[in-house]
């Protein structure tokens, strides 16, 4: 409803609207870049309390600029209400909008459509201090988890563990490795550059576990200088001949690791007897006493810590794991009451019930608890999006709770006609996405006691349950409507066969109303 052309334009999008139902309130301001415009904040208008305060959005025009400002208002008691002027400042003048006037109207039962429920027993208040009994019991069970835990490990933690090479001498390991290295057939599979990196590699760590000269982490050159300067300083008498081809082989290996270079067959096989040649002729230079007394007793020390480390290294992951998941699964189970699956259907459809609206155009529907808001634009592609002009989704539960009800709302860009068979498709296949298998599906007409008709589908869908990993077989109810401009759905699903499911689902279908999409 629009008002007189003033300096401040003002409209409500409806002058009736059912108590708690939200209405909005509008107003447009028009200027230019430099028009200074600032809007009210209040908790309420008159006697309108305010639910939202959107941000001012501005719209250019040619040359003029266009500030809109809306509100959200509702109030919870009937009867007739005045919004008053409000007053706006557009540079440093004041101006007041026009005021209007708001019929708020009670909500008729029919009590020939919505059942009556007799009125429920006195039920007895629980003793808080009986809670006592059960954290006992969950420290109990930790306990004895925890004991249970500390007893198996000690049971289990003499037995032979995984395997540890462990070499007599430095040379042996050298060797060896060499010999594993030609078994893994890396020049058959023209991987050169892998082949010259392990070869240079153990004759690295040989020299560094027995020359004790940083090799792993010195480049081709610093290696070089440190073996020159170890061999005069310990009297290992190499000769420069030996060590001209030592450089060589590093050169070779640098030049297949950085500059991709490929060598010869022959010049590969010369490489590897030269370095098995040269780790021999080192082995023979070192001094007798640091290779008896020194260099072995090092080398099994390290060898004896690798293998300790190695040790508790994995039984502190394996303790880790175990005990992460041994208080996931009991934390689980007690703050959710012994049920993983959340509240009992039985549960829901006994407790007291709420009505609510939902969306624009809204919903207005009965369930056993409050519909919480989603983030549209994480659940919608990003193409559907862009045709969409407002989209409201809301839900209770989840795709594993024992029962899950979603509700949609949506209003296009342009005016749009839907094929409501289609839409459906489109739903059950976002399901699919979702992890929805074997999905059987029945449609028919479907129509509010209003007299607005849409399209209904139902049937069974199965579903793999992330904890158990079985499969689990679900029924499922969906319902849409399409009005000009505006689409509103309803979701339903729970496990097939569950008689208080089946009666929840009864029960929030037949409370479905709608309003009608706002032109």
């Amino acid at each position: 409803m629009g008002f007189a052309q003033q300096p401040v334009q003002t409209s409500v999008d409806s002058t009736k609207i059912k108590i708690g139902s939200q209405f909005n309130l509008t107003l447009k301001v028009k200027g230019t870049k430099q028009t200074r415009v600032a809007f009210p904040e209040s908790k309420s208008f008159g006697q309108l309390e305010v639910l939202e305060s959107y941000p001012v959005d501005t719209i250019k025009k040619d040359a003029t600029y266009e500030f809109i400002k809306k509100y959200g208002l509702t109030q919870f008691d009937s009867g007739r209400y005045v919004i008053p002027r409000i007053p706006v400042l557009i540079g440093n003048k004041q101006f007041l909008s026009d005021s209007a006037v708001i019929e708020v109207n009670n909500v008729v039962v029919d009590t020939l459509k919505q059942k009556m429920y007799d009125i429920k027993p006195i039920v007895e208040v629980k003793d808080p201090s009986s809670d006592f009994w059960w954290y006992l019991l969950a420290f109990a069970v930790l306990g004895g988890l925890g004991y249970l835990g500390y007893w198996l490990y000690k049971k289990y933690k003499n037995r032979p563990k995984e395997e540890v090479i462990v070499y007599a001498s430095p040379i042996e390991k050298a060797t060896s490795l060499l010999q594993n290295l030609e078994k893994k057939s890396l020049l058959e599979q023209g991987d050169v550059k892998s082949y010259y990196s392990e070869m240079t590699d153990i004759t690295r760590t040989y020299i560094e576990e027995t020359v004790h000269v940083p090799a792993m982490e010195s480049t081709t050159d610093e290696l070089l200088v440190a073996m020159k300067q170890a061999s005069m300083k310990k009297k290992m008498g190499i000769r420069q001949e030996t060590m001209e081809v030592f450089e060589k082989i590093l050169k070779n290996a640098d030049l297949v690791k950085f500059a991709k270079s490929k060598p010869m067959d022959f010049e590969i096989s010369e490489d590897r007897k030269n370095i098995e040649k040269i780790i021999f002729t080192i082995d023979k230079a070192l001094p007798k006493e640091i290779e008896e007394d020194e260099t072995d007793s090092d080398y099994e020390r390290q060898q004896e810590e690798l293998k300790r480390k190695k040790i508790k290294k994995r039984n502190t992951i394996i303790g880790f794991v175990s005990g992460f998941v041994i208080f996931f699964v009991i934390g689980t189970v007690f703050f959710n009451g012994m049920n993983l699956f959340g509240s009992s259907t039985e549960e829901l459809h006994e407790q007291d019930w709420i009505t609510s609206e939902y969306g624009n155009p809204g919903v207005i529907i009965s369930t056993p608890n409050v519909l919480k808001r989603i983030d549209a634009e994480k659940e919608v592609p990003k193409a559907v999006m862009a045709m969409i002009k407002e989209m409201q989704i809301f839900e209770s539960g989840g795709y594993f709770d024992d029962y899950y009800i979603v509700v949609s709302t949506a209003k296009y860009k342009k005016e749009t006609k839907v094929d409501l068979d289609k839409a459906l498709e489109g739903g059950l296949q976002a399901m699919e996405v979702k992890g929805a298998q074997d999905i059987i599906v029945k449609t028919e007409d479907f129509n509010t006691g209003e007299g607005l008709s849409g399209r209904k589908a139902y049937g069974t869908m199965n579903w793999i349950d992330k904890i158990t990993k079985k499969s689990r077989k679900a029924y499922y109810e969906f319902v849409i409507f399409s009005q000009d401009g505006g689409l509103q759905q309803v979701f339903t699903m729970y496990e097939e066969g569950d008689e208080f499911g089946s009666k929840i689902t009864a029960r929030i279908l037949e409370s479905v109303e709608l309003r009608k999409a706002a032109q």
